[in-house]
């Protein structure tokens, strides 16, 4: 992996950190087609540089972080399923799930299917949670374990956030947001016990690659962010689920093939 790999893999992971698409999946195949071999150090650069991108949530919403502690109640709530089965997790997820490409295409294109699917029989009403701390902490919770599916590179966290939020009874907005601001400790705890399981064994090459990732990840987070919660009031997510049947479709043909 050099300094172009990790700017093409940072902008890669700023733009999809937060949309139904699965950044994960979106980064395995992008280290197919750049053929970058999945190393201990690429696959601790995947999860690290997800901290850039949440650090543009933390800035975005930094009045949240700070004095909103009734919606800190509610992402604490729906933080502690994912952080128990993350948690317990982690040496099959690192070893077994991360890094493969067929894992990662079968649920991409499960989650096409099934985000067209939801939308087509999703209606949203007037009495459903406006705001995050209108959210219950029973939903919260419930948001929470349908994070944890997120595990499976290709699925992902935010389609399973979302998804379960709007079902749950959240309006779009609401739901996108709740979404984001969950990131925040689910990414911090995985990087943090990344971060500890490799005891800091960098070169100092390798740092110069994780820091441009963290601030490329950063700068198309914060583009990412304002565009999605734009989008998402005024669309379906069906654009979305498209988009990954089709992504799947190509990757197989013109590239396992």
């Amino acid at each position: 992996m050099d300094i172009i790999h990790a700017i093409i893999l940072s902008a890669v992971e700023g733009i999809t950190e937060f949309l139904p698409i699965s950044s994960t999946g979106h980064m395995i195949l992008a280290s197919d087609i750049l053929k970058i071999a999945q190393t201990s150090f690429v696959k601790d650069f995947e999860i690290i540089i997800q901290l850039g991108a949440i650090f543009a949530i933390v800035v975005l919403y930094w009045k949240t972080f700070l004095k909103d502690t009734e919606a800190w109640k509610r992402i604490i709530t729906a933080f502690i399923p994912t952080g128990i089965i993350g948690f317990a997790l982690f040496k099959f997820i690192k070893e077994f799930l991360l890094g493969n490409t067929y894992v990662t295409l079968i649920a991409l294109f499960i989650g096409g299917i099934a985000l067209i699917a939801l939308e087509l029989i999703y209606k949203e009403k007037e009495h459903h949670a406006a705001t995050i701390n209108e959210i219950s902490y029973k939903n919260a919770f419930l948001i929470g374990v349908f994070q944890s599916l997120a595990v499976i590179p290709g699925v992902s966290r935010s389609a399973a956030t979302i998804v379960s939020a709007l079902f749950l009874g959240t309006k779009r907005k609401a739901a996108a947001e709740f979404s984001f601001l969950l990131a925040v400790p689910t990414m911090l705890a995985a990087s943090g016990l990344d971060l500890v399981k490799s005891n800091f064994n960098y070169t100092s090459s390798e740092i110069v690659i994780l820091l441009v990732g963290f601030f490329g990840a950063f700068i198309f987070a914060l583009i990412a962010v304002k565009w999605f919660l734009s989008f998402v009031q005024t669309h379906s997510f069906i654009p979305f689920g498209i988009y990954r049947i089709i992504l799947t479709l190509l990757f197989w043909l013109l590239i396992i093939r």
